[in-house]
């Protein structure tokens, strides 16, 4: 195992948890994988903590506090800033014990040349803690500049149920709101009610679903997120605390040596383009903190 990964184990639960952006490479219970695991670079977002914000903001541009700021474009193809500034840098080991890691990162903001256009500085921290079926995934933002900063947080698992080609598996999540977007994957209004096409509060197979679609899911309560489910029964269970309000969903091709679909749901605070729009944008005042919490768990 590289140095700048983290193992933790409970009973039968054991994670991986990686050094450079604090991202999720492996969890299993009693061996099985319940999410996605890969070798290298995560492909596709795989696992990566999003901070401090989730998802797209569009033309990397936002206004805040009367102010512009231009982000780096980190997706070229649509001219975007994608999935906030964390994932790609090495956090700071705070605690590893045997169940728990705790890693930092401080984001830099105002004139600071490693900025990026982020108006005040955060402390970032995000803390693995597994049981013995399941994993609780906290993060700790802290404002420690001198003026008001917006934030949002999401992640970027990839579902999985053992040995199971996912195609196979049934997909559930609360759907009660969809975004429509445009071709950059940007919204063009606010969230409507899903059709009954886009429904996915009852189990769906996913060999039969196309989906990288922005779903708003009972906001303000917490509770379960989305369940995928193989043929035995056996699944992995998304949860998410009153703070995560939508999910990204997305079935593309697997680009984890697997067979068939790979099936990302993608926990966030805020949808896509929240920095322009404001929509469930948080704003943390000096020395504030805010605390989201999701988490993991295997279905027998």
């Amino acid at each position: 195992m590289a140095p700048s990964e983290f193992e933790i184990r409970a009973g039968g639960a054991h994670a991986v948890v990686t050094g450079v952006g604090a991202g999720l490479r492996a969890f299993t219970v009693d061996g099985a994988h319940h999410v996605e695991t890969y070798e290298g670079d995560p492909p596709m977002g795989a696992g990566c903590v999003l901070i401090p914000w989730p998802n797209r903001t569009a033309g990397a541009r936002f206004d805040w506090a009367g102010t512009p700021h231009e982000l780096e474009v980190t997706e070229p193809a649509n001219g975007n800033a994608i999935h906030g500034l964390v994932r790609k840098r090495p956090w700071t080991l705070v605690e590893h014990t045997d169940d728990t890691v705790t890693l930092a990162i401080d984001v830099p903001g105002g004139d600071d040349e490693q900025a990026h256009g982020w108006p005040q500085p955060l402390h970032v921290e995000t803390t693995y803690t597994v049981a013995p079926t399941g994993l609780t995934v906290t993060h700790v933002l802290t404002n420690t500049g001198d003026g008001a900063v917006p934030a949002g947080v999401g992640t970027h698992p990839y579902l999985r149920v053992g040995d199971h080609p996912s195609g196979d598996c049934t997909l559930q999540v609360p759907t009660t709101t969809v975004l429509d977007v445009d071709e950059r994957q940007i919204p063009v209004g606010a969230a409507r009610p899903v059709t009954d096409d886009e429904n996915l509060r009852q189990p769906r197979r996913v060999a039969d679903l196309e989906l990288d679609t922005c779903f708003g899911v009972r906001p303000g309560v917490a509770g379960v997120l989305a369940e995928l489910v193989a043929p035995d029964g056996t699944g992995t269970r998304l949860w998410g605390d009153r703070n995560v309000a939508w999910v990204q969903a997305f079935t593309p091709g697997s680009p984890f040596g697997r067979e068939g679909k790979a099936v990302a749901v993608e926990p966030m605070t805020c949808p896509p383009d929240a920095l322009n729009s404001g929509t469930d944008l948080v704003v943390l005042q000096p020395g504030a903190t805010w605390t989201v919490r999701w988490g993991l768990e295997a279905v027998r």
